[in-house]
């Protein structure tokens, strides 16, 4: 092909061949483009991965997508400008306006992608040295990505002719019945935000509430709804704005898990106990499960029915539910060890019947 033919096909034409092929050789580079940003963006992201600045990953796995929609626009609108010489059509005259419009979704679309991967890198402490907390994230992330939705449909509305000012005052006019309208919706929102701000839980906290059937551990913050996993595998789905009229209990908060317990001993052991109790705080303060610098008590309590109960109260250093009874089990069994090593036994409910020796006399006499 000499420079005549090259011209003779690059020139606007109408002739069907021509047009056609322009279209096709358009299409293709497109596709050759896309494919040569796809490579060079793997190719940037394996540079980028031995550095240790984490933000050049968000940033190109954030401009993946936009790259290639940018590509395709660009292509697709040469194509068809071609294709609109050859066969002018009213259909074609909006494809300014189109084009636009798509550069202004594909923005926003990079933003929110941003955003969301700036979200995921503050919150894993596997990458960042103080990980911000996973629902202060969440709120921020959600609130930066509705803020730019909300400002590319602006956008979106001024180049489609529309004045923006008109729509806020349309908005602000309408908003007084949109708030009656939806005053559930609006608790529930801000319900969200008092949860958000307040911090009373966060996403993976055990919560319960003593005045509703409420106790699972949180999955989900959302701006109306609470997703809560109960213990038997169920969703529990709650509107936000229950929490500002309900009491919320937060286990996962606690510092320690205590231990109270009543034990009775028989009082035919009772010269023991004062020896029993004794050892058993011993036990206790010598325990590497134990927190001895919290309450810990071992006492004397009452005069049982059938027994001499005195109860153990402390405190153990861990938390989490399982490892809680295994502390308990063994500190259990450990007093068990020490009542025993006493020659001493656990009472249980007995009772002693007297009967009078003068009950058989008084009866022969009657006889």
């Amino acid at each position: 092909m000499n420079g005549e033919d090259l011209a003779i096909l690059l020139a606007p034409s109408d002739e069907p061949r021509i047009w056609l092929l322009q279209v096709f050789m358009v299409v293709l580079v497109t596709v050759t483009v896309n494919f040569i940003l796809m490579r060079l963006i793997d190719l940037a992201e394996k540079l980028v991965g031995r550095t240790d600045t984490l933000w050049d990953d968000a940033l190109l796995e954030a401009a993946r997508l936009p790259l290639k929609l940018v590509t395709w626009v660009i292509g697709l609108s040469v194509a068809i400008n071609i294709m609109q010489t050859a066969a002018p059509a009213a259909l074609f005259e909006v494809l300014p306006e189109v084009r636009r419009l798509s550069f202004i979704v594909i923005l926003a679309l990079f933003l929110t992608r941003l955003i969301r991967n700036a979200e995921a890198l503050l919150a894993d402490p596997a990458k960042v040295d103080k990980p911000m907390d996973t629902t202060t994230a969440r709120a921020v992330g959600k609130l930066l990505r509705l803020s730019v939705m909300i400002t590319a449909g602006l956008v979106m509305l001024q180049n489609l002719g529309y004045s923006i000012s008109g729509v806020l005052a349309f908005g602000g006019i309408g908003g007084i019945a949109i708030g009656f309208a939806a005053k559930d919706l609006l608790a529930n929102f801000f319900g969200g935000m008092m949860i958000y701000l307040d911090k009373p839980f966060r996403v993976g906290d055990w919560v319960r509430s003593p005045d509703r059937e409420i106790e699972g551990t949180v999955e989900d913050i959302g701006w109306r709804l609470t997703r809560i996993r109960t213990f038997d595998q169920r969703p529990l789905y709650i509107p936000n704005a229950t929490f500002s009229t309900i009491a919320v209990e937060n286990p996962s908060r606690m510092r320690h898990r205590r231990i109270f317990e009543t034990i009775g001993v028989r009082y035919q052991d009772g010269p023991a106990l004062q020896a029993i109790c004794d050892d058993v705080e011993a036990m206790l303060r010598s325990h590497d499960d134990i927190a001895s610098d919290e309450t810990l008590m071992v006492n004397f309590n009452t005069y049982g029915q059938s027994s001499l109960e005195f109860f153990v109260y402390a405190f153990t250093k861990t938390t989490s539910w399982v490892r809680f009874h295994e502390v308990k089990q063994d500190v259990l069994f450990r007093i068990m060890q020490i009542v025993e090593g006493h020659g001493a036994s656990f009472a249980f409910p007995t009772r002693t019947l007297h009967i009078h020796s003068d009950v058989p006399r008084q009866q022969e006499q009657q006889a």
